[in-house]
């Protein structure tokens, strides 16, 4: 059995970390490069970098911060935001990503799925998709959640590993922020559908949401922010009773 992952997130806006409920209503949470050293030192499997508005703004995602996060950490590091070529990936690799989230530009062209995959291999590719339920039907959104599309999570998920994703980072709008738990009847429906790990995201409130997300949500990987940024749940005490509910995980 593959060992599950706690993945802190770091949304980052205007060089700074930020929070938000459903996407919406953003506050600081913190220096990213002080926070990826505590994340690392804390025990954390691997860091997220989104650059939120990256996309929206209509620039790249920033290097140099990049930069000087990797300079801080030894665990696998993902980047993503405001990525739409094979020039941004090669920078972001140099800078010291281990690995690439797309999200907006694979929906808009994605065949941009395929020419990362066969550039960088399938394991340096994340697909991120933020999908909302609405009328039982979970649409995916684009530009930071701010876009719906014609795409349903579960087709296009499929069409991403068929592209040649190596993960699915999904995040749930709805649950996004709250505190209320992942969706993990979504989760477990992508788990069943899909040969690639699955990293959920949205809803972390306690450890137990964490254990569901594993047990019910059959996730390979629980990706949180707020509860980690703001000291609600300690990452070592996480994977104490993740170890105690006899799932396998990293100490």
């Amino acid at each position: 059995m593959l060992t599950k992952r706690i993945i802190p997130c770091l949304d980052i806006k205007n060089g700074r970390t930020v929070k938000g409920i459903n996407f919406i209503n953003l506050i600081d949470a913190g220096d990213p490069v002080q926070l990826a050293k505590k994340y690392t030192e804390l025990g954390a499997d691997e860091l997220v970098f989104l650059d939120i508005s990256a996309t929206l703004e209509g620039r790249k995602t920033m290097q140099k911060l990049v930069l000087e996060i990797a300079a801080q950490i030894h665990i696998p590091f993902t980047v993503g935001g405001g990525i739409t070529s094979v020039n941004d990936v090669e920078q972001l690799l140099k800078n010291g990503a281990d690995k690439i989230a797309v999200n907006s530009a694979a929906i808009k062209r994605p065949e941009l799925i395929n020419e990362l995959a066969n550039k960088f291999g399938n394991q340096c590719v994340v697909v991120a998709i933020d999908a909302k339920k609405i009328n039982n039907k979970w649409i995916v959104h684009i530009a930071g959640g701010t876009q719906p599309t014609q795409l349903t999570l579960f087709d296009w998920a499929k069409e991403a590993e068929q592209r040649g994703a190596g993960e699915i980072l999904f995040t749930s709008m709805n649950n996004d922020g709250t505190k209320q738990g992942f969706a993990n009847e979504a989760l477990a429906k992508l788990s069943s559908q899909l040969n690639i790990p699955i990293i959920a995201s949205g809803g972390a409130g306690t450890i137990q949401h964490f254990v569901d997300t594993f047990q019910k949500g059959k996730a390979d990987a629980a990706l949180a922010a707020s509860v980690f940024h703001f000291g609600e749940i300690a990452i070592a005490d996480l994977k104490n009773e993740l170890k105690k509910q006899k799932i396998t995980i990293r100490l």
